[in-house]
Order: C-alpha cells, then sequence, then structure tokens
C-alpha cells in the first residue's frame, strides 16, 4: 500500500535530467534504471518505506536495474539524452525517454 502523502511528495519531485546531469550520480553507482511498466513514484515510495519484498521481487524481474556497461556507453556518446528522473536519497531513479 502506497502512502499518499509520500507519494504526492515523490510526484512533485518528478522531473526530468539530461545524461551529462547523471553522470556524478552513475559514477558513485547510484543510478537505478526503472522499467517502463513500472512508475518512478511507486518504486520510490517502495524505497523510501523499505517495502524488501516489492523491491526484491523488481530486482529479480530486472524491472529496476543498475545501468549496463551497454547503456552507459550509449549514454555516454549523447550526453543530452533525456530521462525522467526522481530522487530518492541516496538513489535517482531514471527512466529513459
Amino acid at each position: 500500500m502506497t502512502n499518499p502523502d509520500l507519494a504526492k511528495e515523490l510526484t512533485e519531485n518528478l522531473d526530468e535530467a539530461e545524461w551529462e546531469w547523471l553522470i556524478p550520480h552513475a559514477q558513485r553507482n547510484a543510478v537505478i534504471v526503472v522499467d517502463n511498466q513500472l512508475s518512478l513514484v511507486d518504486v520510490g515510495c517502495a524505497l523510501a518505506t523499505d517495502n524488501a519484498t516489492e523491491v526484491q521481487r523488481w530486482i529479480h524481474e530486472a524491472l529496476i536495474t543498475k545501468p549496463s556497461v551497454e547503456q552507459l556507453g550509449e549514454w555516454n556518446t549523447n550526453k543530452q539524452k533525456r530521462f525522467q528522473s526522481l530522487i530518492v536519497q541516496p538513489y535517482v531513479l531514471v527512466k529513459e525517454k
């Protein structure tokens, strides 16, 4: 069950970011790629409330992942590539646009 106040706060913090802005976060291994079938807000709520069961299921199903070497290489050649993003300390959740 999602906390409505937390969901509202996270929704207000949704943003768009260029890859160039995300590079420092990737270098500290803090970028999490969220599959298009999931909502950044839902994933953010699960992380913020330590919903380990849901997070582990998404990891197991590869719905949330760290960027692959291939993705990093592709994004580094187009630093203006844009992402939908959400900061949930210490992570930055991203979805390719």
